[in-house]
């Protein structure tokens, strides 16, 4: 869906790098996580994409067509720093939003009220912005983000604001969007959204793109051997031979059930046999790192 190629883009006479040689290839129906700390250069990839600005090289395609003003009205944008008029009222928003994106008067209505029914704030047409809640402006914001119905949508930490059930709601809306076919650009420093929701990831640091791939790919790149071990009936003497052999931390004696981290690098099922015969195994698993613990390791190593 969304291709792009060796992007650069400099500020301050090219004093100030915002993003070298930067690619990502973003698959259509597909949410793509675009991750990295404060200052990173996510915004800046977003505001080229919106051609708010415009990179100093490289090129990024659309549907294999190379990016031009045409597709504004295919892109759906919805940024960390929300972009409505307080006085102005909800209705009278949804309308010149609508259009701005091409769509008429009657379409832009028909379109709200579906939107308006599914997120449950029919009432809202008339008042004010200044009238609602943090929370109650996002879900106007995400109704003119989506409202011209985008192939393309970026959004941008789009649960700031939201308490938890109204934070799951919208992720409900947006895995539909996704499930009928749009593509979705995630920026967000939620790594529990981005578990559960994400197919692929980029996280940029410093600029550049130091990580990216399916998220379960990433996450097991990042994976130490660790296993985690719940044991009854140990053999005392047996586990005493058992830990002279693996590294062994986190032990705990509770409810005569032995639980346990081992680290090593030897294969799952010459583990398990070891296990097995030192006592009865309740639970045997991997311990594949979150994208929380992810983000901070790769960060840090690229700091």
């Amino acid at each position: 869906m969304l291709k792009a190629e060796h992007i650069t883009k400099t500020y301050n006479a090219g004093k100030k790098i915002a993003l070298e040689d930067f690619s990502i290839d973003v698959p259509k129906g597909s949410i793509y996580g675009l991750l990295g700390p404060n200052g990173a250069g996510k915004t800046s990839f977003i505001r080229i994409i919106n051609q708010i600005t415009q990179a100093d090289s490289g090129e990024i395609f659309i549907n294999g067509e190379k990016l031009n003003p045409s597709h504004i009205r295919d892109i759906g944008y919805m940024p960390e720093e929300r972009g409505l008029y307080k006085n102005m009222s909800v209705g009278d928003q949804i309308i010149y939003f609508g259009e701005l994106k091409g769509m008429t008067k009657n379409d832009a209505q028909n379109e709200a009220k579906k939107w308006f029914d599914k997120l449950h704030i029919d009432q809202w047409w008339k008042k004010k912005l200044s009238e609602l809640s943090k929370g109650m402006a996002q879900k106007i914001q995400f109704v003119v983000t989506v409202l011209h119905r985008p192939h393309l949508l970026i959004l941008d930490e789009p649960f700031s604001g939201f308490d938890p059930v109204n934070a799951n709601l919208i992720k409900d809306q947006i895995l539909e969007l996704k499930n009928n076919g749009t593509t979705i650009i995630l920026s967000t420093h939620r790594m529990e959204s981005v578990e559960q929701m994400c197919d692929s990831v980029a996280l940029v640091n410093h600029s550049k793109k130091i990580i990216d791939g399916k998220v379960f790919e990433v996450r097991e790149k990042f994976k130490k051997n660790i296993f985690g071990v719940t044991l009854a009936d140990v053999n005392a003497e047996l586990f005493q031979s058992f830990q002279n052999k693996y590294e062994i931390f986190n032990l705990t004696n509770e409810n005569q059930l032995l639980s346990f981290d081992l680290k090593n690098s030897a294969n799952q099922n010459d583990i398990l046999l070891d296990l097995v015969n030192i006592g009865k195994v309740r639970s045997f698993d991997e311990k594949i790192p979150s994208m929380n613990e992810v983000f901070i390791n790769a960060v840090g190593n690229h700091s």
